[in-house]
């Protein structure tokens, strides 16, 4: 029998961005920021965490970068 379509999972599932964080990684998020003290504060109720992905943008090719010089030096 097989798998339906729907069901079957990525192959890179695991380390994709997510934008929940687990309490564990809200407390150790607090934690290092020092918004959190886990011998004095309770871990129920923790304040939101945002989790931000950095975006890296792709250096252009060297040909395109060429060809990008070439435009500007004829104009």
């Amino acid at each position: 029998m097989s798998l339906h379509s729907s069901l079957k999972t990525k192959s890179g599932a695991l380390n994709q961005h997510r934008n929940v964080l687990t309490r564990a990684e809200r407390v150790e998020s607090l934690t290092s920021k020092d918004a959190f003290d886990p011998k004095k504060d309770t871990p129920l109720g923790l304040v939101k965490v945002s989790s931000r992905k950095a975006i890296v943008k792709k250096k252009p090719s060297k040909a395109a970068a060429a060809a990008a010089a070439s435009e500007d030096g004829d104009s």
